[in-house]
């Protein structure tokens, strides 16, 4: 078609009239190109407003931490790290506003370890400060007691925790004297690695064991019997008492 009309010059003059008569404004007989006609530029990314089309965070500038993450002055550390995840999410891909909330909320948690790490610290002083201001036979009674690792504590209880429940399930066939004799073992065991004198700490052991005994069969006739299994005996209640007073000598005894 392009081809025929380039060739026939009274076809292409008949075309090209009747497409300029069809962009004449009938008003004012203008005419004007399609060609020419104006469009609207696309916008390169860097006239696009920072962060995009992603909303910007309102309290960017605020200084209060507090306030800025729109929380109470008295917020729980939930509270804290729920009002930065729902901010997050609500102005998620503008770097400024997730900037403004991270840093708030960075400032939020130091604040909660300091105050943390202030309080365990006035705990210890004020506890200090209590046996220094006791009397002497109190300072002479902790004297002889120390305060192990944690995990030190939780190996020991375990240990004769089992023996506990080993007893309380052997309690049908026979007495726990067997579980009484490793108990006692073991609480020298561990003393002796403290003491570095095994009569002293096979001495203390007898002895919790002994007062264990004692604070058992007095004690434990005191229980309803209503609470007490049908099956559990006095030994078998006697000598978990025992456990505890073995438990307590060879972790906290010096």
């Amino acid at each position: 078609m392009s081809s025929s009309s380039l060739s026939n010059p009274t076809l292409s003059t008949l075309f090209l009239g009747h497409k300029l008569r069809q962009n004449q404004n009938p008003k004012n007989g203008i005419t004007y190109n399609p060609i020419f006609k104006s469009h609207k530029i696309p916008r390169c990314a860097v006239d696009m407003p920072y962060g995009g089309n992603a909303p910007t965070f309102p309290r960017i500038k605020v200084w209060d931490p507090y306030k800025r993450l729109g929380i109470s002055p008295y917020a729980s550390e939930e509270e804290i790290w729920s009002a930065r995840n729902f901010l997050l999410e609500q102005y998620s891909g503008h770097e400024r506003s997730e900037e403004s909330i991270e840093a708030a909320f960075e400032k939020l948690l130091m604040s909660s370890f300091q105050h943390r790490k202030k309080t365990k610290i006035n705990l210890k002083s004020r506890l200090k400060k209590k046996v220094e201001e006791s009397p002497p036979w109190i300072k002479n009674l902790l004297n002889f007691v120390e305060l192990p690792p944690v995990e030190v504590i939780f190996r020991r209880l375990f240990l004769f925790a089992f023996m506990g429940g080993w007893s309380i399930m052997n309690s049908s066939e026979g007495g726990p004297a067997f579980q009484v004799a490793v108990s006692l073992a073991a609480c020298i065991y561990f003393l002796n690695e403290k003491t570095k004198s095994l009569a002293r700490a096979f001495i203390i052991g007898l002895g919790a064991l002994a007062t264990g005994w004692i604070c058992g069969s007095i004690f434990v006739p005191m229980i309803p019997t209503v609470l007490i299994h049908p099956t559990w005996t006095l030994e078998l209640l006697t000598s978990l008492v025992a456990y505890v007073f073995l438990f307590l000598a060879c972790t906290f005894l010096k």
